[in-house]
């Protein structure tokens, strides 16, 4: 269990409130993660899955929780067992589960296959999360043979099967006041290891040594795992030079050379929530010239995406306002050519802008990294319209992107990556920038969390100074 462990009280409201989207004669079936090998007898470093911590801020594996519409919830999970935890560390088991979880009962996850049938029994939709447990439909349906062949008896089957993920991504979506502070204590963590990475890179080279991407991970682990937080959110990325327009590198052993700038996509997870940082900076301390331009566009168009970010606004918004920034200053910059792509609302129309900016300039953010909940309006879902893709003429059916709404938390991170190529000023080759802060969507605009380090030019510069 986490040291920061919140009452039981949260999960017993979230239990509560999807018991009654299930309706009185649903039963819900939420498993937690395996563990998964890593190679001969060596595990990789065990996580829960979300939705079932979500539900019971349980973090030990071999558990399942199985929720009635009545509210009825039971657990089953690894029994005590002594000889087992001298190797394995200690486990709840099922006599302390209710006390500890606020669960009505528990039972020994080897109890699963014969409790199961008469838990299901005379119910008339079972729910589980689709799609994300491989092999969880063939249990159900085993399990689900046991109660019909109880059929003579009087038992009742399910006659549906229900994706739990819909209920589940739409209460997850919009994160309460625990959530929040739990988001904002892990942004401030990542904030922290990015700004030592940076003064790492820049005192380094000063000092003439040799600097290479994975003393810049090292720098942020060490400061993640420093103040708590249990692991990284993600594979960090460190990317120094041109592997910047790479947009998934992962941190290796290429040199961090004066002169270029460097990109640190990286965030820890504290006590289940996920912070997602970019940060683009000069491996020296100081831009030049041409990675300054680029950079300040960057920020710019990340400020319109900001400024676009608050209740009753729609997802797509912040992303529609940094392409058109960004548009418009390769425009200036000679990036496109506007003889060749025409005017600003032709690059915008015709996609001319995606060789340079290929990505969405947000995603949700919570437990996950890329985070659950529908990026469509549900209110609207029938309204439909069809567009042709420019760039790959396949046919798109448009539906209107998701409102805003406080509580939600997305990521805002615009960039720019420009490879070598024809016509390409030579003076922005091999330079990739992206800038991304977490921000809770808030009535009158968006809380950004994640600014305890800084975006703007000069400040990243004095910072690397000291």
């Amino acid at each position: 269990m986490h040291s920061h462990q919140m009452t039981t009280k949260p999960y017993a409201a979230r239990r509560a409130a999807l018991a009654r989207q299930i309706g009185p004669d649903g039963v819900a079936i939420i498993p937690t993660a395996p563990e998964r090998q890593r190679n001969r007898d060596s595990d990789f470093l065990y996580r829960h899955d979300s939705y079932f911590y979500y539900l019971t801020g349980f973090t030990e594996p071999n558990a399942w929780l199985i929720l009635t519409g009545q509210g009825q919830s039971t657990l089953f999970c690894a029994p005590k067992d002594l000889e087992r935890e001298i190797w394995d560390g200690y486990r709840l088991g099922p006599e302390a589960a209710p006390a500890s979880l606020g669960v009505d009962e528990a039972f020994a996850v080897g109890e699963l296959d014969l409790r199961l049938p008469r838990l299901l029994e005379n119910k008339s939709a079972v729910w589980y999360p689709f799609a994300t447990h491989k092999g969880l439909e063939t249990r159900v349906d085993g399990w689900l043979s046991a109660v019909r062949s109880r059929v003579r008896f009087g038992a009742l089957c399910p006659e549906q099967q229900r994706d739990l993920c819909g209920p589940l991504d739409e209460m997850r979506l919009v994160k309460d006041a625990h959530e929040q502070d739990v988001m904002r204590r892990a942004a401030q963590i990542s904030a922290e290891a990015h700004v030592r990475a940076m003064q790492l890179s820049a005192r380094m080279l000063r000092e003439g040594k040799d600097v290479r991407e994975y003393h810049l991970d090292a720098e942020l682990l060490h400061e993640f795992r420093r103040q708590g937080s249990q692991y990284p959110a993600y594979g960090s990325i460190v990317a120094a030079g041109a592997n910047a327009c790479v947009l998934h590198y992962r941190a290796d052993t290429a040199p961090v050379r004066d002169g270029e700038l460097v990109l640190i996509d990286a965030g820890c997870e504290l006590d289940g929530y996920a912070s997602d940082i970019t940060r683009t900076f000069p491996a020296n301390g100081r831009f030049s010239g041409p990675q300054r331009a680029l950079y300040d566009l960057v920020l710019a168009s990340q400020d319109a995406a900001v400024a676009a970010t608050r209740a009753g606004q729609r997802f797509n918004d912040p992303h529609d306002a940094t392409v058109r920034v960004l548009a418009q200053g390769m425009l200036d910059l000679g990036l496109l050519d506007a003889n060749q792509v025409g005017s600003l609302e032709d690059v915008i129309e015709k996609r001319a802008y995606f060789p340079f900016y290929m990505h969405r300039t947000g995603h949700w953010l919570g437990m996950d990294v890329h985070d659950c909940g529908s990026y469509v309006e549900p209110s609207q879902l029938g309204e439909t319209s069809e567009r042709k893709d420019p760039l790959s003429n396949e046919l798109i059916t448009n539906r209107p992107s998701r409102i805003l709404r406080p509580g939600m938390v997305l990521t805002i991170e615009p960039g720019i990556y420009v490879r070598a190529g024809e016509g390409v000023p030579e003076q922005f080759h091999g330079i990739g920038i992206r800038i991304e802060d977490d921000a809770i969507v808030t009535e009158s605009g968006c809380e950004l969390i994640t600014r305890g380090v800084p975006v703007d030019g000069d400040e990243i510069e004095a910072l690397m100074r000291g």
